[in-house]
């Protein structure tokens, strides 16, 4: 049992770790892409510093709010977060061809970051209060899928193929741990599916990567598609068992593009090999596993479901991204959580980390409310039901 006030250290430990040691990462992978585009071989290394640090802050901030607060108006940052999705289609700033960031400034926001959290916070909450009514599709059903379709459409809109897809697998996982009917949930699979292979075929870009992907199609043997891949495939290469030594990597000066965001799995295994990758592979395992016992520990399905959706969203962003670095899976664009430069996203990842580490603080405090009587059953959304004995 905890003590109230704990600091789960098998999930703070193996995270901070991550957070600093991306700094040398970041530093490695950016440096020759800065001084090219900058004229300042430290500037992505700097920013990525100061993010790190800001997001050590919140993490730590946010481990000492008590978690249910953010059931009471999960709905109205979701609320205003789609409003973001929305505003960012208008006045957002465009990056390849994409309107995905919402300049504030000489700073940068990311919508879809903020949605991703408070999407899973808000499916949390409402799984916890509906489970006496949640196989029924009026109100233990439409609910999720009406929020999910408007996420994923909006941002399908931006456009954001992979970030879209990542949030629909969230919330059918989270509907499917949280018992949503099941032919309900297949139902959505299948047609949600169905419209993002259609969405997926409408860009011929998308369609010449999974033609080199697959290796058949007019693309298929397109080094032009599938130049990423082959430079991190080289740089995974190059690294081979033990890595040629830190800051000695050759795939960032100019050779992998996005070397220090989606691509810097490939780059830290060039420089420590196999060992390095099977390192921090090993890390995101013990916090997952941590989490999980977290989840199965929470003093109520509130934090049980926000536990869980946490660690499925973290872990669908790491196998996405090492899948894509070893070419397992497609080419696309997500960055790996905690070790990828990044702004936004690293300042949303620490929020996270910072709730699942309140809800450890609580783990085995108060009994578990499991709601499975109608009596348990708040009278409105804005209700959750939590005793403390």
């Amino acid at each position: 049992m905890n003590a109230k006030g704990h600091i789960d250290w098998l999930i703070f430990i193996p995270i901070l770790a991550l957070m600093l040691f991306s700094i040398s990462f970041v530093y490695a992978a950016s440096a020759a892409n800065a001084e090219v585009k900058f004229g300042d071989s430290e500037k992505l290394f700097l920013n990525h510093t100061v993010r790190v640090i800001i997001g050590i802050l919140v993490m730590v901030i946010f481990a000492k709010i008590d978690y249910h607060r953010f059931a009471r108006f999960s709905i109205w940052w979701l609320v205003f977060g789609v409003i973001l999705l929305i505003v960012v289609l208008f006045v957002g700033s465009s990056v390849k061809g994409a309107s995905r960031w919402i300049m504030l400034g000489p700073l940068s926001f990311q919508p879809s970051e903020f949605v991703k959290l408070v999407m899973v916070i808000h499916f949390a909450k409402l799984l916890s209060i509906k489970q006496p009514v949640i196989k029924d599709f009026e109100k233990g059903f439409f609910p999720f899928i009406i929020w999910t379709l408007t996420i994923c459409f909006l941002i399908a809109a931006q456009p954001n193929f992979s970030t879209m897809l990542v949030i629909f697998i969230i919330a059918i996982a989270m509907m499917f741990i949280g018992n949503n009917n099941l032919l309900h949930i297949l139902s959505t699979l299948g047609i949600g599916m169905v419209a993002a292979v259609v969405y997926f075929l409408s860009a011929p870009y998308r369609i010449s990567r999974l033609q080199a992907f697959l290796g058949f199609g007019e693309n298929a043997d397109n080094q032009a598609v599938s130049y990423q891949l082959n430079q991190s495939l080289i740089a995974l290469g190059n690294g081979g068992i033990f890595g040629v030594g830190i800051g000695q990597n050759r795939q960032s000066h100019m050779f992998l593009p996005e070397s220090y965001g989606d691509f810097i799995f490939a780059i830290i295994g060039e420089e420590y090999g196999f060992v390095g990758l099977f390192l921090i592979v090993m890390v995101f395992l013990i916090v997952f596993w941590r989490g999980m016992l977290i989840a199965k520990k929470a003093p109520d399905n509130f934090g049980y479901f926000l536990a869980i959706g946490i660690i499925i969203t973290f872990a669908i962003y790491v196998f996405v991204n090492a899948g894509v670095n070893t070419g397992l899976l497609p080419t696309t664009g997500v960055p790996m959580p905690f070790v990828s430069y990044g702004g936004t996203a690293v300042i949303f990842y620490s929020a996270a980390i910072g709730i699942l580490l309140n809800i450890s603080s609580q783990a085995g405090i108060y009994p578990r409310q499991d709601f499975s009587q109608d009596d348990d059953l708040p009278q409105n959304e804005g209700e959750l039901v939590h005793t403390e004995n």
